[in-house]
């Protein structure tokens, strides 16, 4: 009796979905490859943009069919043909052979076939997501995997097919034993963890041929313990001036990472120019240029720099702002109508504004704290202290960086008076929610 409960226990485990655990977590780690294995993972890259583009086409030529008013038979008979050939996974490898490989993952085609369609709900979702495109070939590959529990094991990193098996080695579907690195504190708390699922893995190879395994992760365990209270409540304005200013007076500076590299980043890529033109004149194939290859990696290697620096950034501040107070407020942002501002839209690219907020916002999440946005119109025109908004000919403009309410008297800085405003607002905003 105790053994049967115990196999149904397992078995519901088994069954239970990523999105039924109360946590998830991110994680995302070095893979080392030998040659063979990069040929698998470059065939299965290969493999799921083959079918995604399979599924774009076909729905543009149906498309193109559907905006007639009248349907002749050999028109009706082509759709029914171009929807048989996506139908099945069976009807793909019928007409592309090649994808019977016995290298090709089966889960790299189910999950190319479900992100075609979970492009067309985010479309639909969010219509300015815009409607799915081809996949062109490039310097970077990827592609997705699911590990596979088999009945009444427990779910946990070391029980599936795709597992650790220790903490420098992992076994993934196809690829098998593979040598990684990460992060030693946070696999040494995954490991000691009870229960925790693997979900999609990502394989990925980025334009400077190193190669990565991502993972979703989920569990019923906090993967992170709530940061202690700290009865601190701040507001941050955004701005090009600095990176940002917060309601308690303070100035963090903008450190710039592009503008630094521009100009070398700008001669690598006219010196990339020109060795394609001169590859394209004496009609040679551009992955077979050496010299072309040689300098691609150059400019990929200075925007990883400038990517990467700024990332590292925006870990680093975002996790001292949410650790430190209880609520971090701070503006709603539309970078993509900020970006119209073409005097303004390097700057705005170079802060990574919108990066910024989403670490913020699962942060919160993870450590237990609020992170509020709020609507920022007149925050900057508006005395904190007694309310007064600029307006008319008061109305402050992006040269007035310090200012006297004509109302109270009380001198502002700009951005730090903004923040007090948002802060305010934040506040308010929690009381009617609760």
């Amino acid at each position: 009796m105790l053994y049967n409960r115990s196999r149904k226990e397992a078995n519901k485990m088994e069954h239970k979905k990523m999105a039924d655990y109360a946590y998830h977590y991110g994680l995302k780690v070095r893979i080392y490859p030998s040659r063979q294995q990069k040929e698998m993972i470059r065939r299965n890259a290969d493999a799921a943009r083959c079918i995604y583009n399979e599924h774009v086409a076909v729905n543009k030529e149906i498309a193109r069919f559907g905006r007639r008013s009248i349907y002749i038979d050999f028109i009706e008979k082509r759709i029914e043909a171009l929807r048989e050939r996506i139908r099945t996974v069976t009807a793909l490898k019928d007409r592309y052979p090649w994808l019977r490989h016995p290298d090709i993952d089966a889960q790299s085609i189910a999950n190319a076939r479900q992100n075609y369609q979970h492009a067309w709900k985010q479309f639909r979702a969010v219509h300015h997501a815009g409607v799915p495109n081809f996949h062109k070939k490039t310097s970077v590959e990827s592609y997705q995997t699911n590990p596979h529990y088999s009945k009444g094991t427990v779910i946990s990193l070391f029980t599936s097919n795709a597992r650790f098996l220790d903490k420098h080695h992992l076994m993934l579907p196809k690829l098998k034993r593979i040598r990684f690195q990460g992060s030693r504190k946070i696999l040494d708390r995954l490991f000691a963890m009870k229960e925790v699922r693997i979900g999609t893995i990502t394989i990925t190879k980025d334009s400077l041929h190193r190669y990565f395994a991502s993972f979703q992760l989920g569990s019923d365990e906090p993967f992170v313990k709530a940061s202690p209270k700290t009865k601190a409540e701040i507001g941050i304005d955004l701005n090009i001036e600095n990176f940002y200013a917060d309601s308690n007076g303070e100035i963090v500076a903008n450190p710039r990472y592009y503008r630094r590299q521009k100009r070398r980043l700008a001669n690598a890529q006219r010196k990339l120019s020109r060795r394609i033109v001169r590859a394209k004149k004496e009609h040679r194939s551009l992955r077979e240029a050496k010299n072309v290859e040689k300098q691609r990696l150059l400019v990929a290697r200075l925007t990883a720099q400038v990517m990467q620096r700024r990332k590292d950034f925006l870990h680093r501040t975002s996790a001292t702002l949410i650790k430190n107070h209880d609520l971090v407020a701070a503006e709603e942002l539309r970078s993509k109508n900020l970006l119209k501002n073409h005097a303004l839209a390097m700057s705005i690219q170079d802060n990574g504004w919108r990066m910024f907020l989403s670490m913020l916002t699962y942060k919160a999440a993870l450590y237990g704290k609020n992170f509020v946005t709020v609507d920022p119109r007149n925050t900057t025109q508006t005395c904190h202290a007694c309310g007064h908004i600029m307006s008319g000919k008061e109305k402050l403009t992006l040269k007035d960086r310090e200012w006297i309410c004509p109302k109270c008297g009380i001198h502002h800085l700009r951005d730090v008076n903004a923040a007090k405003n948002i802060l305010a607002r934040a506040k308010a905003k929690l009381v009617s929610m609760h």
